[in-house]
């Protein structure tokens, strides 16, 4: 496998735009993405846990229940959540993208993010569509700038490999930087490839997947009401179709983890006001879920979340995040060590603090990639999950986020 330029534009038969239409106040911001396949392509999606839903999600449930899709059309700026006329919204939106490109209403996702119980209307879109569809061609970036929100960098990624003897290509945009959590844990991830897969088997490749990825990031511990990750593929690389599990089927799903897991990093490293990406990787576990726990537990903690920000070797704060988890662990094996390209540090042995240089521990922990590595020592099981520090701009972010 082979990372690649192009983003969701890498695989073939895909192109995308984005513009500027007046959802968003500021001009200079793009605020209206598009994607479209020139086939219909089978299509999976994994939605938001939250019971306060985004009209746009059962929009989207509604267009791809029959396992196929050819465009995507995304907003930001405006949640499009908890107002009167939502659904009238993301419908007439679908109804835009078919008047100007001819694909059918019903074989487009729609979504949005931004502010929750704004008013409103159709006519940013309406105004727009027409230079959205005619700005349509490699510009995978458009579409990643014009999907952000507080995010302070775009989000892409593409990888190619082979399949059957085949050349294929897979790539994703992602936009998240505040309300990360596990629970579908993203905001908004649209991924593309050109791979023949059977829509029942890429929504199962799909679905295990954000288990390991987009379900272990965490922010801020906020579950957003708009969350969605959907996956478009098109078959123009002309692989045997995967119809079931085998080989063929488990390279695409490496594949898959691949472009997730990248863009799992980005949206944890551009938390909101963060400094720095922290990557607990848990290992010895007795069982994947008690790994699993561990790892999103200590993650999601805020007081190791402050800690790191503060490059203070606090691990009891670890161990705290472990002891409360709900995970079924030997608190007496567990060792604890800090990683950057600074050097390692191991700080805890069999559930005991040992000797170490304070000087060397904040070495480590001032760069702005941290692991904190922890053996469980109970097993073979493993998880990885992504977080970020806490920092005194995510505050101030979101104390004025409306305004």
């Amino acid at each position: 496998m082979q990372q690649i330029t192009g983003g969701i534009c890498a695989s073939k038969g895909f192109s995308a735009s984005g513009i500027h239409c007046g959802i968003r106040k500021n001009k200079s911001k793009k605020d209206l993405a598009l994607i479209v396949s020139e086939v219909k392509a089978a299509a999976a999606g994994v939605y938001t846990k939250n019971l306060v839903k985004g009209a746009p999600i059962a929009v989207t449930k509604e267009h791809i229940k029959d396992g196929y899709a050819r465009a995507i059309i995304c907003n930001s700026g405006n949640a499009n959540t908890c107002n009167a006329n939502g659904t009238e919204i993301a419908t007439q939106t679908c109804e835009l993208v078919e008047k100007y490109t001819g694909i059918s209403k019903n074989d487009v996702v729609v979504a949005s993010t931004g502010v929750i119980g704004q008013p409103m209307t159709i006519e940013p879109f309406a105004n727009g569509m027409e230079e959205l569809v005619n700005s349509l061609g490699d510009k995978s970036s458009d579409a990643a700038e014009a999907i952000m929100t507080t995010d302070t960098v775009k989000k892409e990624i593409a990888f190619e490999f082979e399949l059957d003897g085949k050349t294929c290509h897979i790539g994703g945009i992602a936009k998240g930087s505040g309300m990360i959590h596990p629970n579908m844990a993203t905001m908004l991830v649209f991924v593309t490839t050109d791979v023949s897969i059977a829509p029942d088997m890429l929504k199962k490749a799909l679905s295990a997947d954000v288990e390991n990825t987009f379900n272990m990031v965490s922010v801020d511990g906020d579950t957003s009401t708009n969350d969605m990750v959907i996956v478009l593929a098109n078959g123009q690389a002309e692989n045997e179709t995967i119809e079931q599990e085998g080989e063929l089927y488990d390279k695409f799903c490496e594949a898959l983890f691949a472009v997730n897991s990248y863009l799992c990093r980005m949206i944890a490293k551009d938390g909101e006001g963060a400094t720095k990406l922290i990557t607990c990787n848990v290992t010895g576990g007795d069982t994947l879920e008690n790994a699993k726990t561990v790892a999103k537990s200590v993650v999601c903690s805020s007081l190791l979340k402050a800690a790191m920000f503060g490059a203070d070797a606090n691990w009891g704060r670890v161990l705290c995040a472990i002891g409360y988890s709900g995970a079924d662990v030997d608190v007496n094996k567990i060792d604890v060590e800090f990683v950057s390209k600074a050097g390692k540090i191991e700080v805890c042995k069999q559930g005991a603090g040992i000797d170490f240089s304070e000087e060397i521990a904040k070495e480590v922990l001032t760069e702005s990639e941290i692991n904190i590595n922890i053996a469980l020592n109970s097993g073979e099981a493993s998880s990885t999950a992504w977080g970020c520090d806490l920092t005194y701009d995510y505050v101030k972010i979101n104390g004025d986020y409306r305004t």
